[in-house]
């Protein structure tokens, strides 16, 4: 079955690869998702609560993560695919609905689904791919199965144990992705073994970013309606909009607009798309815990800054500026200055802002974060072009 088959599922080979309407329709289920995380956060509001969110947004991920590879290698326009995407889509509201009690009396329910979607999804691709490439899918039908082991074992255990073997399952996806899932004989998945259609996938990681800001403008606007509209709140859900209008202008200049190039131009595309994947799995998550912050500002932006108030205020920007900073470095092969600085002035803002309202905390994270966009202005005027240079790919 070859890529000119027209009974085939495999991607014409084109040079564009256009995101459909379909893959569009799928990520609607995860302005539901992120919602829920953000939901699940601010209800437990400790260390403890953050990791389980941590470790379910990091099973989130891995479902968005594999659809868009599937996509990206086969033919959304081919009604098998259409099947098996709305498939996924319906399991992943499931997924989203049992969430916020997924460490609790809903666990086995959330565990069969993910550890079907692990199993279902890489042996439909499997069966999609044609020789070599379905070397490929052994390796993800290998690891997936391990993993869906430890996510049903969590699953049916309670308390700590669950939460160590979805913990574990977790990073052995995460470790699996990154190493490109080395197996026995076959060896790691390198570029022929995956071809990749740079655009799309380029594309996809901007919507799913856009789609994160989109629910955080959602839970900004929900929180200042649902309160009187006093001047102080109105103030605070003002510096709320303009820290997403910020983080919007930081992320596309220019790597997010340039990404496509990056990953075009590498001479091993497969190996440039896992720190681009991590990049945004930062940043997304840096997103969904800004989201936290922003509803305890609005609600009560003359409030005291408690501790984990302050970590959620400071720890969403930084760990969204830390993977805008790893986004750079995959597609110009450098980090501008401005973003450790940027790093190291929240971390020096934690103390001070122990000691003043939730809103000043909130104005002082809106000038780092402006600061980042002046030095990106600044550095387009002075250099009107950048040449993208994929780490490990510079000439």
């Amino acid at each position: 079955m070859g890529d000119e088959d027209p009974g085939g599922l495999l991607r014409v080979p084109v040079e564009r690869a256009p995101v459909s309407l379909l893959e569009l329709f799928f990520d609607l289920a995860f302005v539901f998702a992120l919602t829920q995380l953000s939901r699940e956060l601010i209800s437990n509001l400790t260390w403890a609560g953050a990791y389980q969110t941590l470790v379910l947004f990091l099973a989130v991920w891995w479902v968005w993560t594999v659809t868009v590879w599937l996509t990206n290698r086969l033919d959304p326009r081919r009604p098998v695919v259409q099947v098996v995407v709305l498939g996924i889509m319906v399991a992943s509201l499931a997924l989203a609905a049992v969430l916020s009690a997924a460490f609790g009396e809903r666990g086995m329910v959330f565990a069969s689904v993910l550890a079907a979607l692990h199993l279902g999804v890489t042996l439909f691709v499997t069966a999609a791919l044609p020789q070599p490439e379905r070397g490929t899918g052994w390796r993800l039908l290998a690891w997936s199965s391990g993993t869906a082991a430890l996510w049903l074992t969590g699953g049916v255990t309670g308390g700590a144990p669950r939460e160590a073997l979805w913990s574990l399952a977790a990073a052995v996806d995460y470790a699996a992705f990154a190493l490109r899932y080395p197996i026995p004989r076959l060896g790691r998945v390198t570029a022929p073994d995956w071809p990749v259609a740079a655009e799309h996938l380029a594309e996809r990681h901007r919507q799913i970013l856009i789609i994160a800001l989109g629910e955080l403008i959602l839970i900004t606007g929900l929180s200042f309606t649902r309160a009187d509209p006093t001047a102080a709140r109105t103030g605070a859900f003002a510096v709320s909009i303009l820290t997403t209008t910020l983080f919007w202008r930081i992320y596309v200049y220019r790597a997010g607009e340039r990404l496509h190039e990056a990953i075009a131009a590498a001479s091993d595309p497969v190996r440039l798309t896992r720190p681009m994947t991590l990049a945004h799995v930062a940043m997304v998550a840096g997103i969904l815990v800004t989201a936290v912050g922003d509803e305890l500002i609005i609600s009560q932006p003359f409030g005291h800054s408690h501790p984990a108030w302050v970590a959620v205020l400071l720890g969403g920007p930084a760990l969204f500026v830390l993977g805008r900073a790893r986004l750079e470095q995959t597609v110009f092969d450098r980090i501008s200055l401005d973003r450790p600085i940027a790093l190291l002035a929240l971390l020096g803002l934690a103390a001070p802002l122990l000691f003043v309202p939730s809103l000043f905390a909130a104005v002082a994270v809106a000038v780092v974060l402006a600061a980042v966009v002046g030095f990106d202005a600044r550095h387009a005027y002075r250099h009107p072009t950048d040449p993208t240079a994929p780490r490990g790919d510079r000439p």
